[in-house]
């Protein structure tokens, strides 16, 4: 007597999934039978892992209980001892009640449960082994920040994201987006391991646009555009494109920020709010303080309407080249320099687009399309790079585990 292997497709099994190999490592004499195949499944049978295998019956018709009581009538025409079942887990607890029904203790049930994780861990897998697109993983990084502290500005480069606009190291995923969270995540893993930090302790601001700030360790608010903290193990992100990714940090005590600084966030005053919190919840001094704008759109290329742009003329005439005209120039990154300057950061210790005798960290992004993605020129499917900062800790592992590889 043999061994009957079911595998159950109805509750969603894939005839692809690691228990499938079940079928392919068993005897000659072994009968395989796979309820519930669908068209597509079936099409995939002819030609899939269970194309090598031998004896495999396709019950693809009728009910779960009439597929069920023909795979017991099949096991028994070929009196087989025992029989192995492949399912999920909804899958298990409808087949216990045809188990209890159907067969006796002379033709004993061992059942598998088919685990989402599996599945998950195979998509994983899959994605680690992509090939990098647009290149390999790029970051800049500003002279300003001292090497106690981890950080960056991630580029498009090097991920996976095939989507055009969201090609390739996209770090952000929503409903309003085509890009999955899987590949997302896996764009993750890779700036992770070029920076030298654990992709899970990645924390992103959630942004709203305007001026709150989390302080980690307090009750996490439902939006906002600043983090704060004195914690090793934790790498601050702030997204931009568009907007800019501001880097806080005061190698004194210890302490970093990240904040989302649109026009809208610029106007709110949310890299003085970033400063403050730092200031009222770790005893920093300003002029501790160093900062560091990351890729963002310039002034050569961002507009906006007349009354809007006002705003930032009155922050500083030379914040609106073009006044007069219809749809105004306008710096925002002047308009933030000039509002970190008059809150009391030293001059030296901004690096933005107008430090000139440092490496370039806040190019345009409407200027670099090949490096740099932009919502503005790309459309809602956009794609999203962060600035990242963390605090070095030598007692504090960061880095993924040794052997991980992309």
């Amino acid at each position: 007597m043999s061994e009957a292997v079911l595998l159950d497709l109805i509750h969603g099994c894939s005839p692809a999934c690691t228990g499938a190999s079940l079928l392919d490592s068993a005897s000659a004499r072994m009968s395989s039978c796979c309820a519930g195949a669908a068209p597509r499944d079936k099409r995939s049978l002819s030609c899939g892992t269970l194309s090598a295998c031998k004896n495999v019956r396709v019950l693809d018709s009728g009910s779960p209980r009439s597929v069920c009581n023909r795979f017991k009538q099949t096991v028994d025409e070929l009196d087989l001892s025992s029989v192995r079942v492949l399912t999920t887990p909804q899958g298990r607890d409808v087949l216990r009640v045809y188990q209890e029904q159907l067969f006796t203790p002379c033709t004993p049930l061992t059942t598998r449960v088919h685990e989402e994780e599996e599945e998950e861990e195979q998509v994983w897998a899959f994605l680690r082994q992509l090939p990098a697109l647009k290149g390999d993983v790029t970051v800049l990084k500003s002279t300003l920040i001292p090497d106690c502290f981890g950080h960056g500005f991630s580029t498009r480069t090097g991920g996976v994201s095939y989507i055009p606009t969201l090609s390739s190291l996209n770090l952000f995923s929503s409903s309003r987006r085509r890009d999955p969270g899987a590949v997302v995540r896996e764009n993750r893993r890779r700036l992770a391991l070029h920076a030298g930090f654990h992709p899970e302790s990645l924390r992103l601001v959630k942004v709203n646009h305007a001026s709150d700030v989390w302080v980690l360790g307090k009750d996490e608010p439902e939006s906002y555009d600043a983090m704060v903290t004195d914690r090793t193990g934790v790498v601050l992100a702030a997204p931009g494109a568009d907007c800019m990714p501001i880097l806080f940090a005061d190698p004194v005590s210890k302490v970093i920020g990240a904040a989302h600084a649109g026009w809208k966030g610029t106007l709110m005053g949310v890299a003085m709010a970033t400063v403050e919190a730092m200031v009222t919840e770790f005893g920093c001094q300003v002029s501790d303080i160093v900062v560091a704008v990351g890729p963002s759109v310039g002034a050569c290329c961002f507009t906006l309407e007349r009354d809007q742009a006002l705003d930032f003329q009155r922050i500083h005439p030379d914040c609106v080249p073009d006044p007069e005209s219809a749809q105004p120039h306008v710096n925002i990154r002047l308009a933030n320099r000039i509002l970190l300057q008059d809150g009391g950061i030293l001059p030296e210790n901004i690096h933005d687009d107008a430090v000139t005798e440092r490496p370039r960290v806040t190019p345009c992004t409407s200027c670099h399309p090949r490096g740099l993605l932009l919502p503005c020129r790309d459309g809602p499917n956009f794609g999203t790079q962060v600035g990242f900062l963390w605090i070095r800790d030598t007692a504090h592992r960061t880095r993924p585990p040794t052997g991980e590889a992309v």
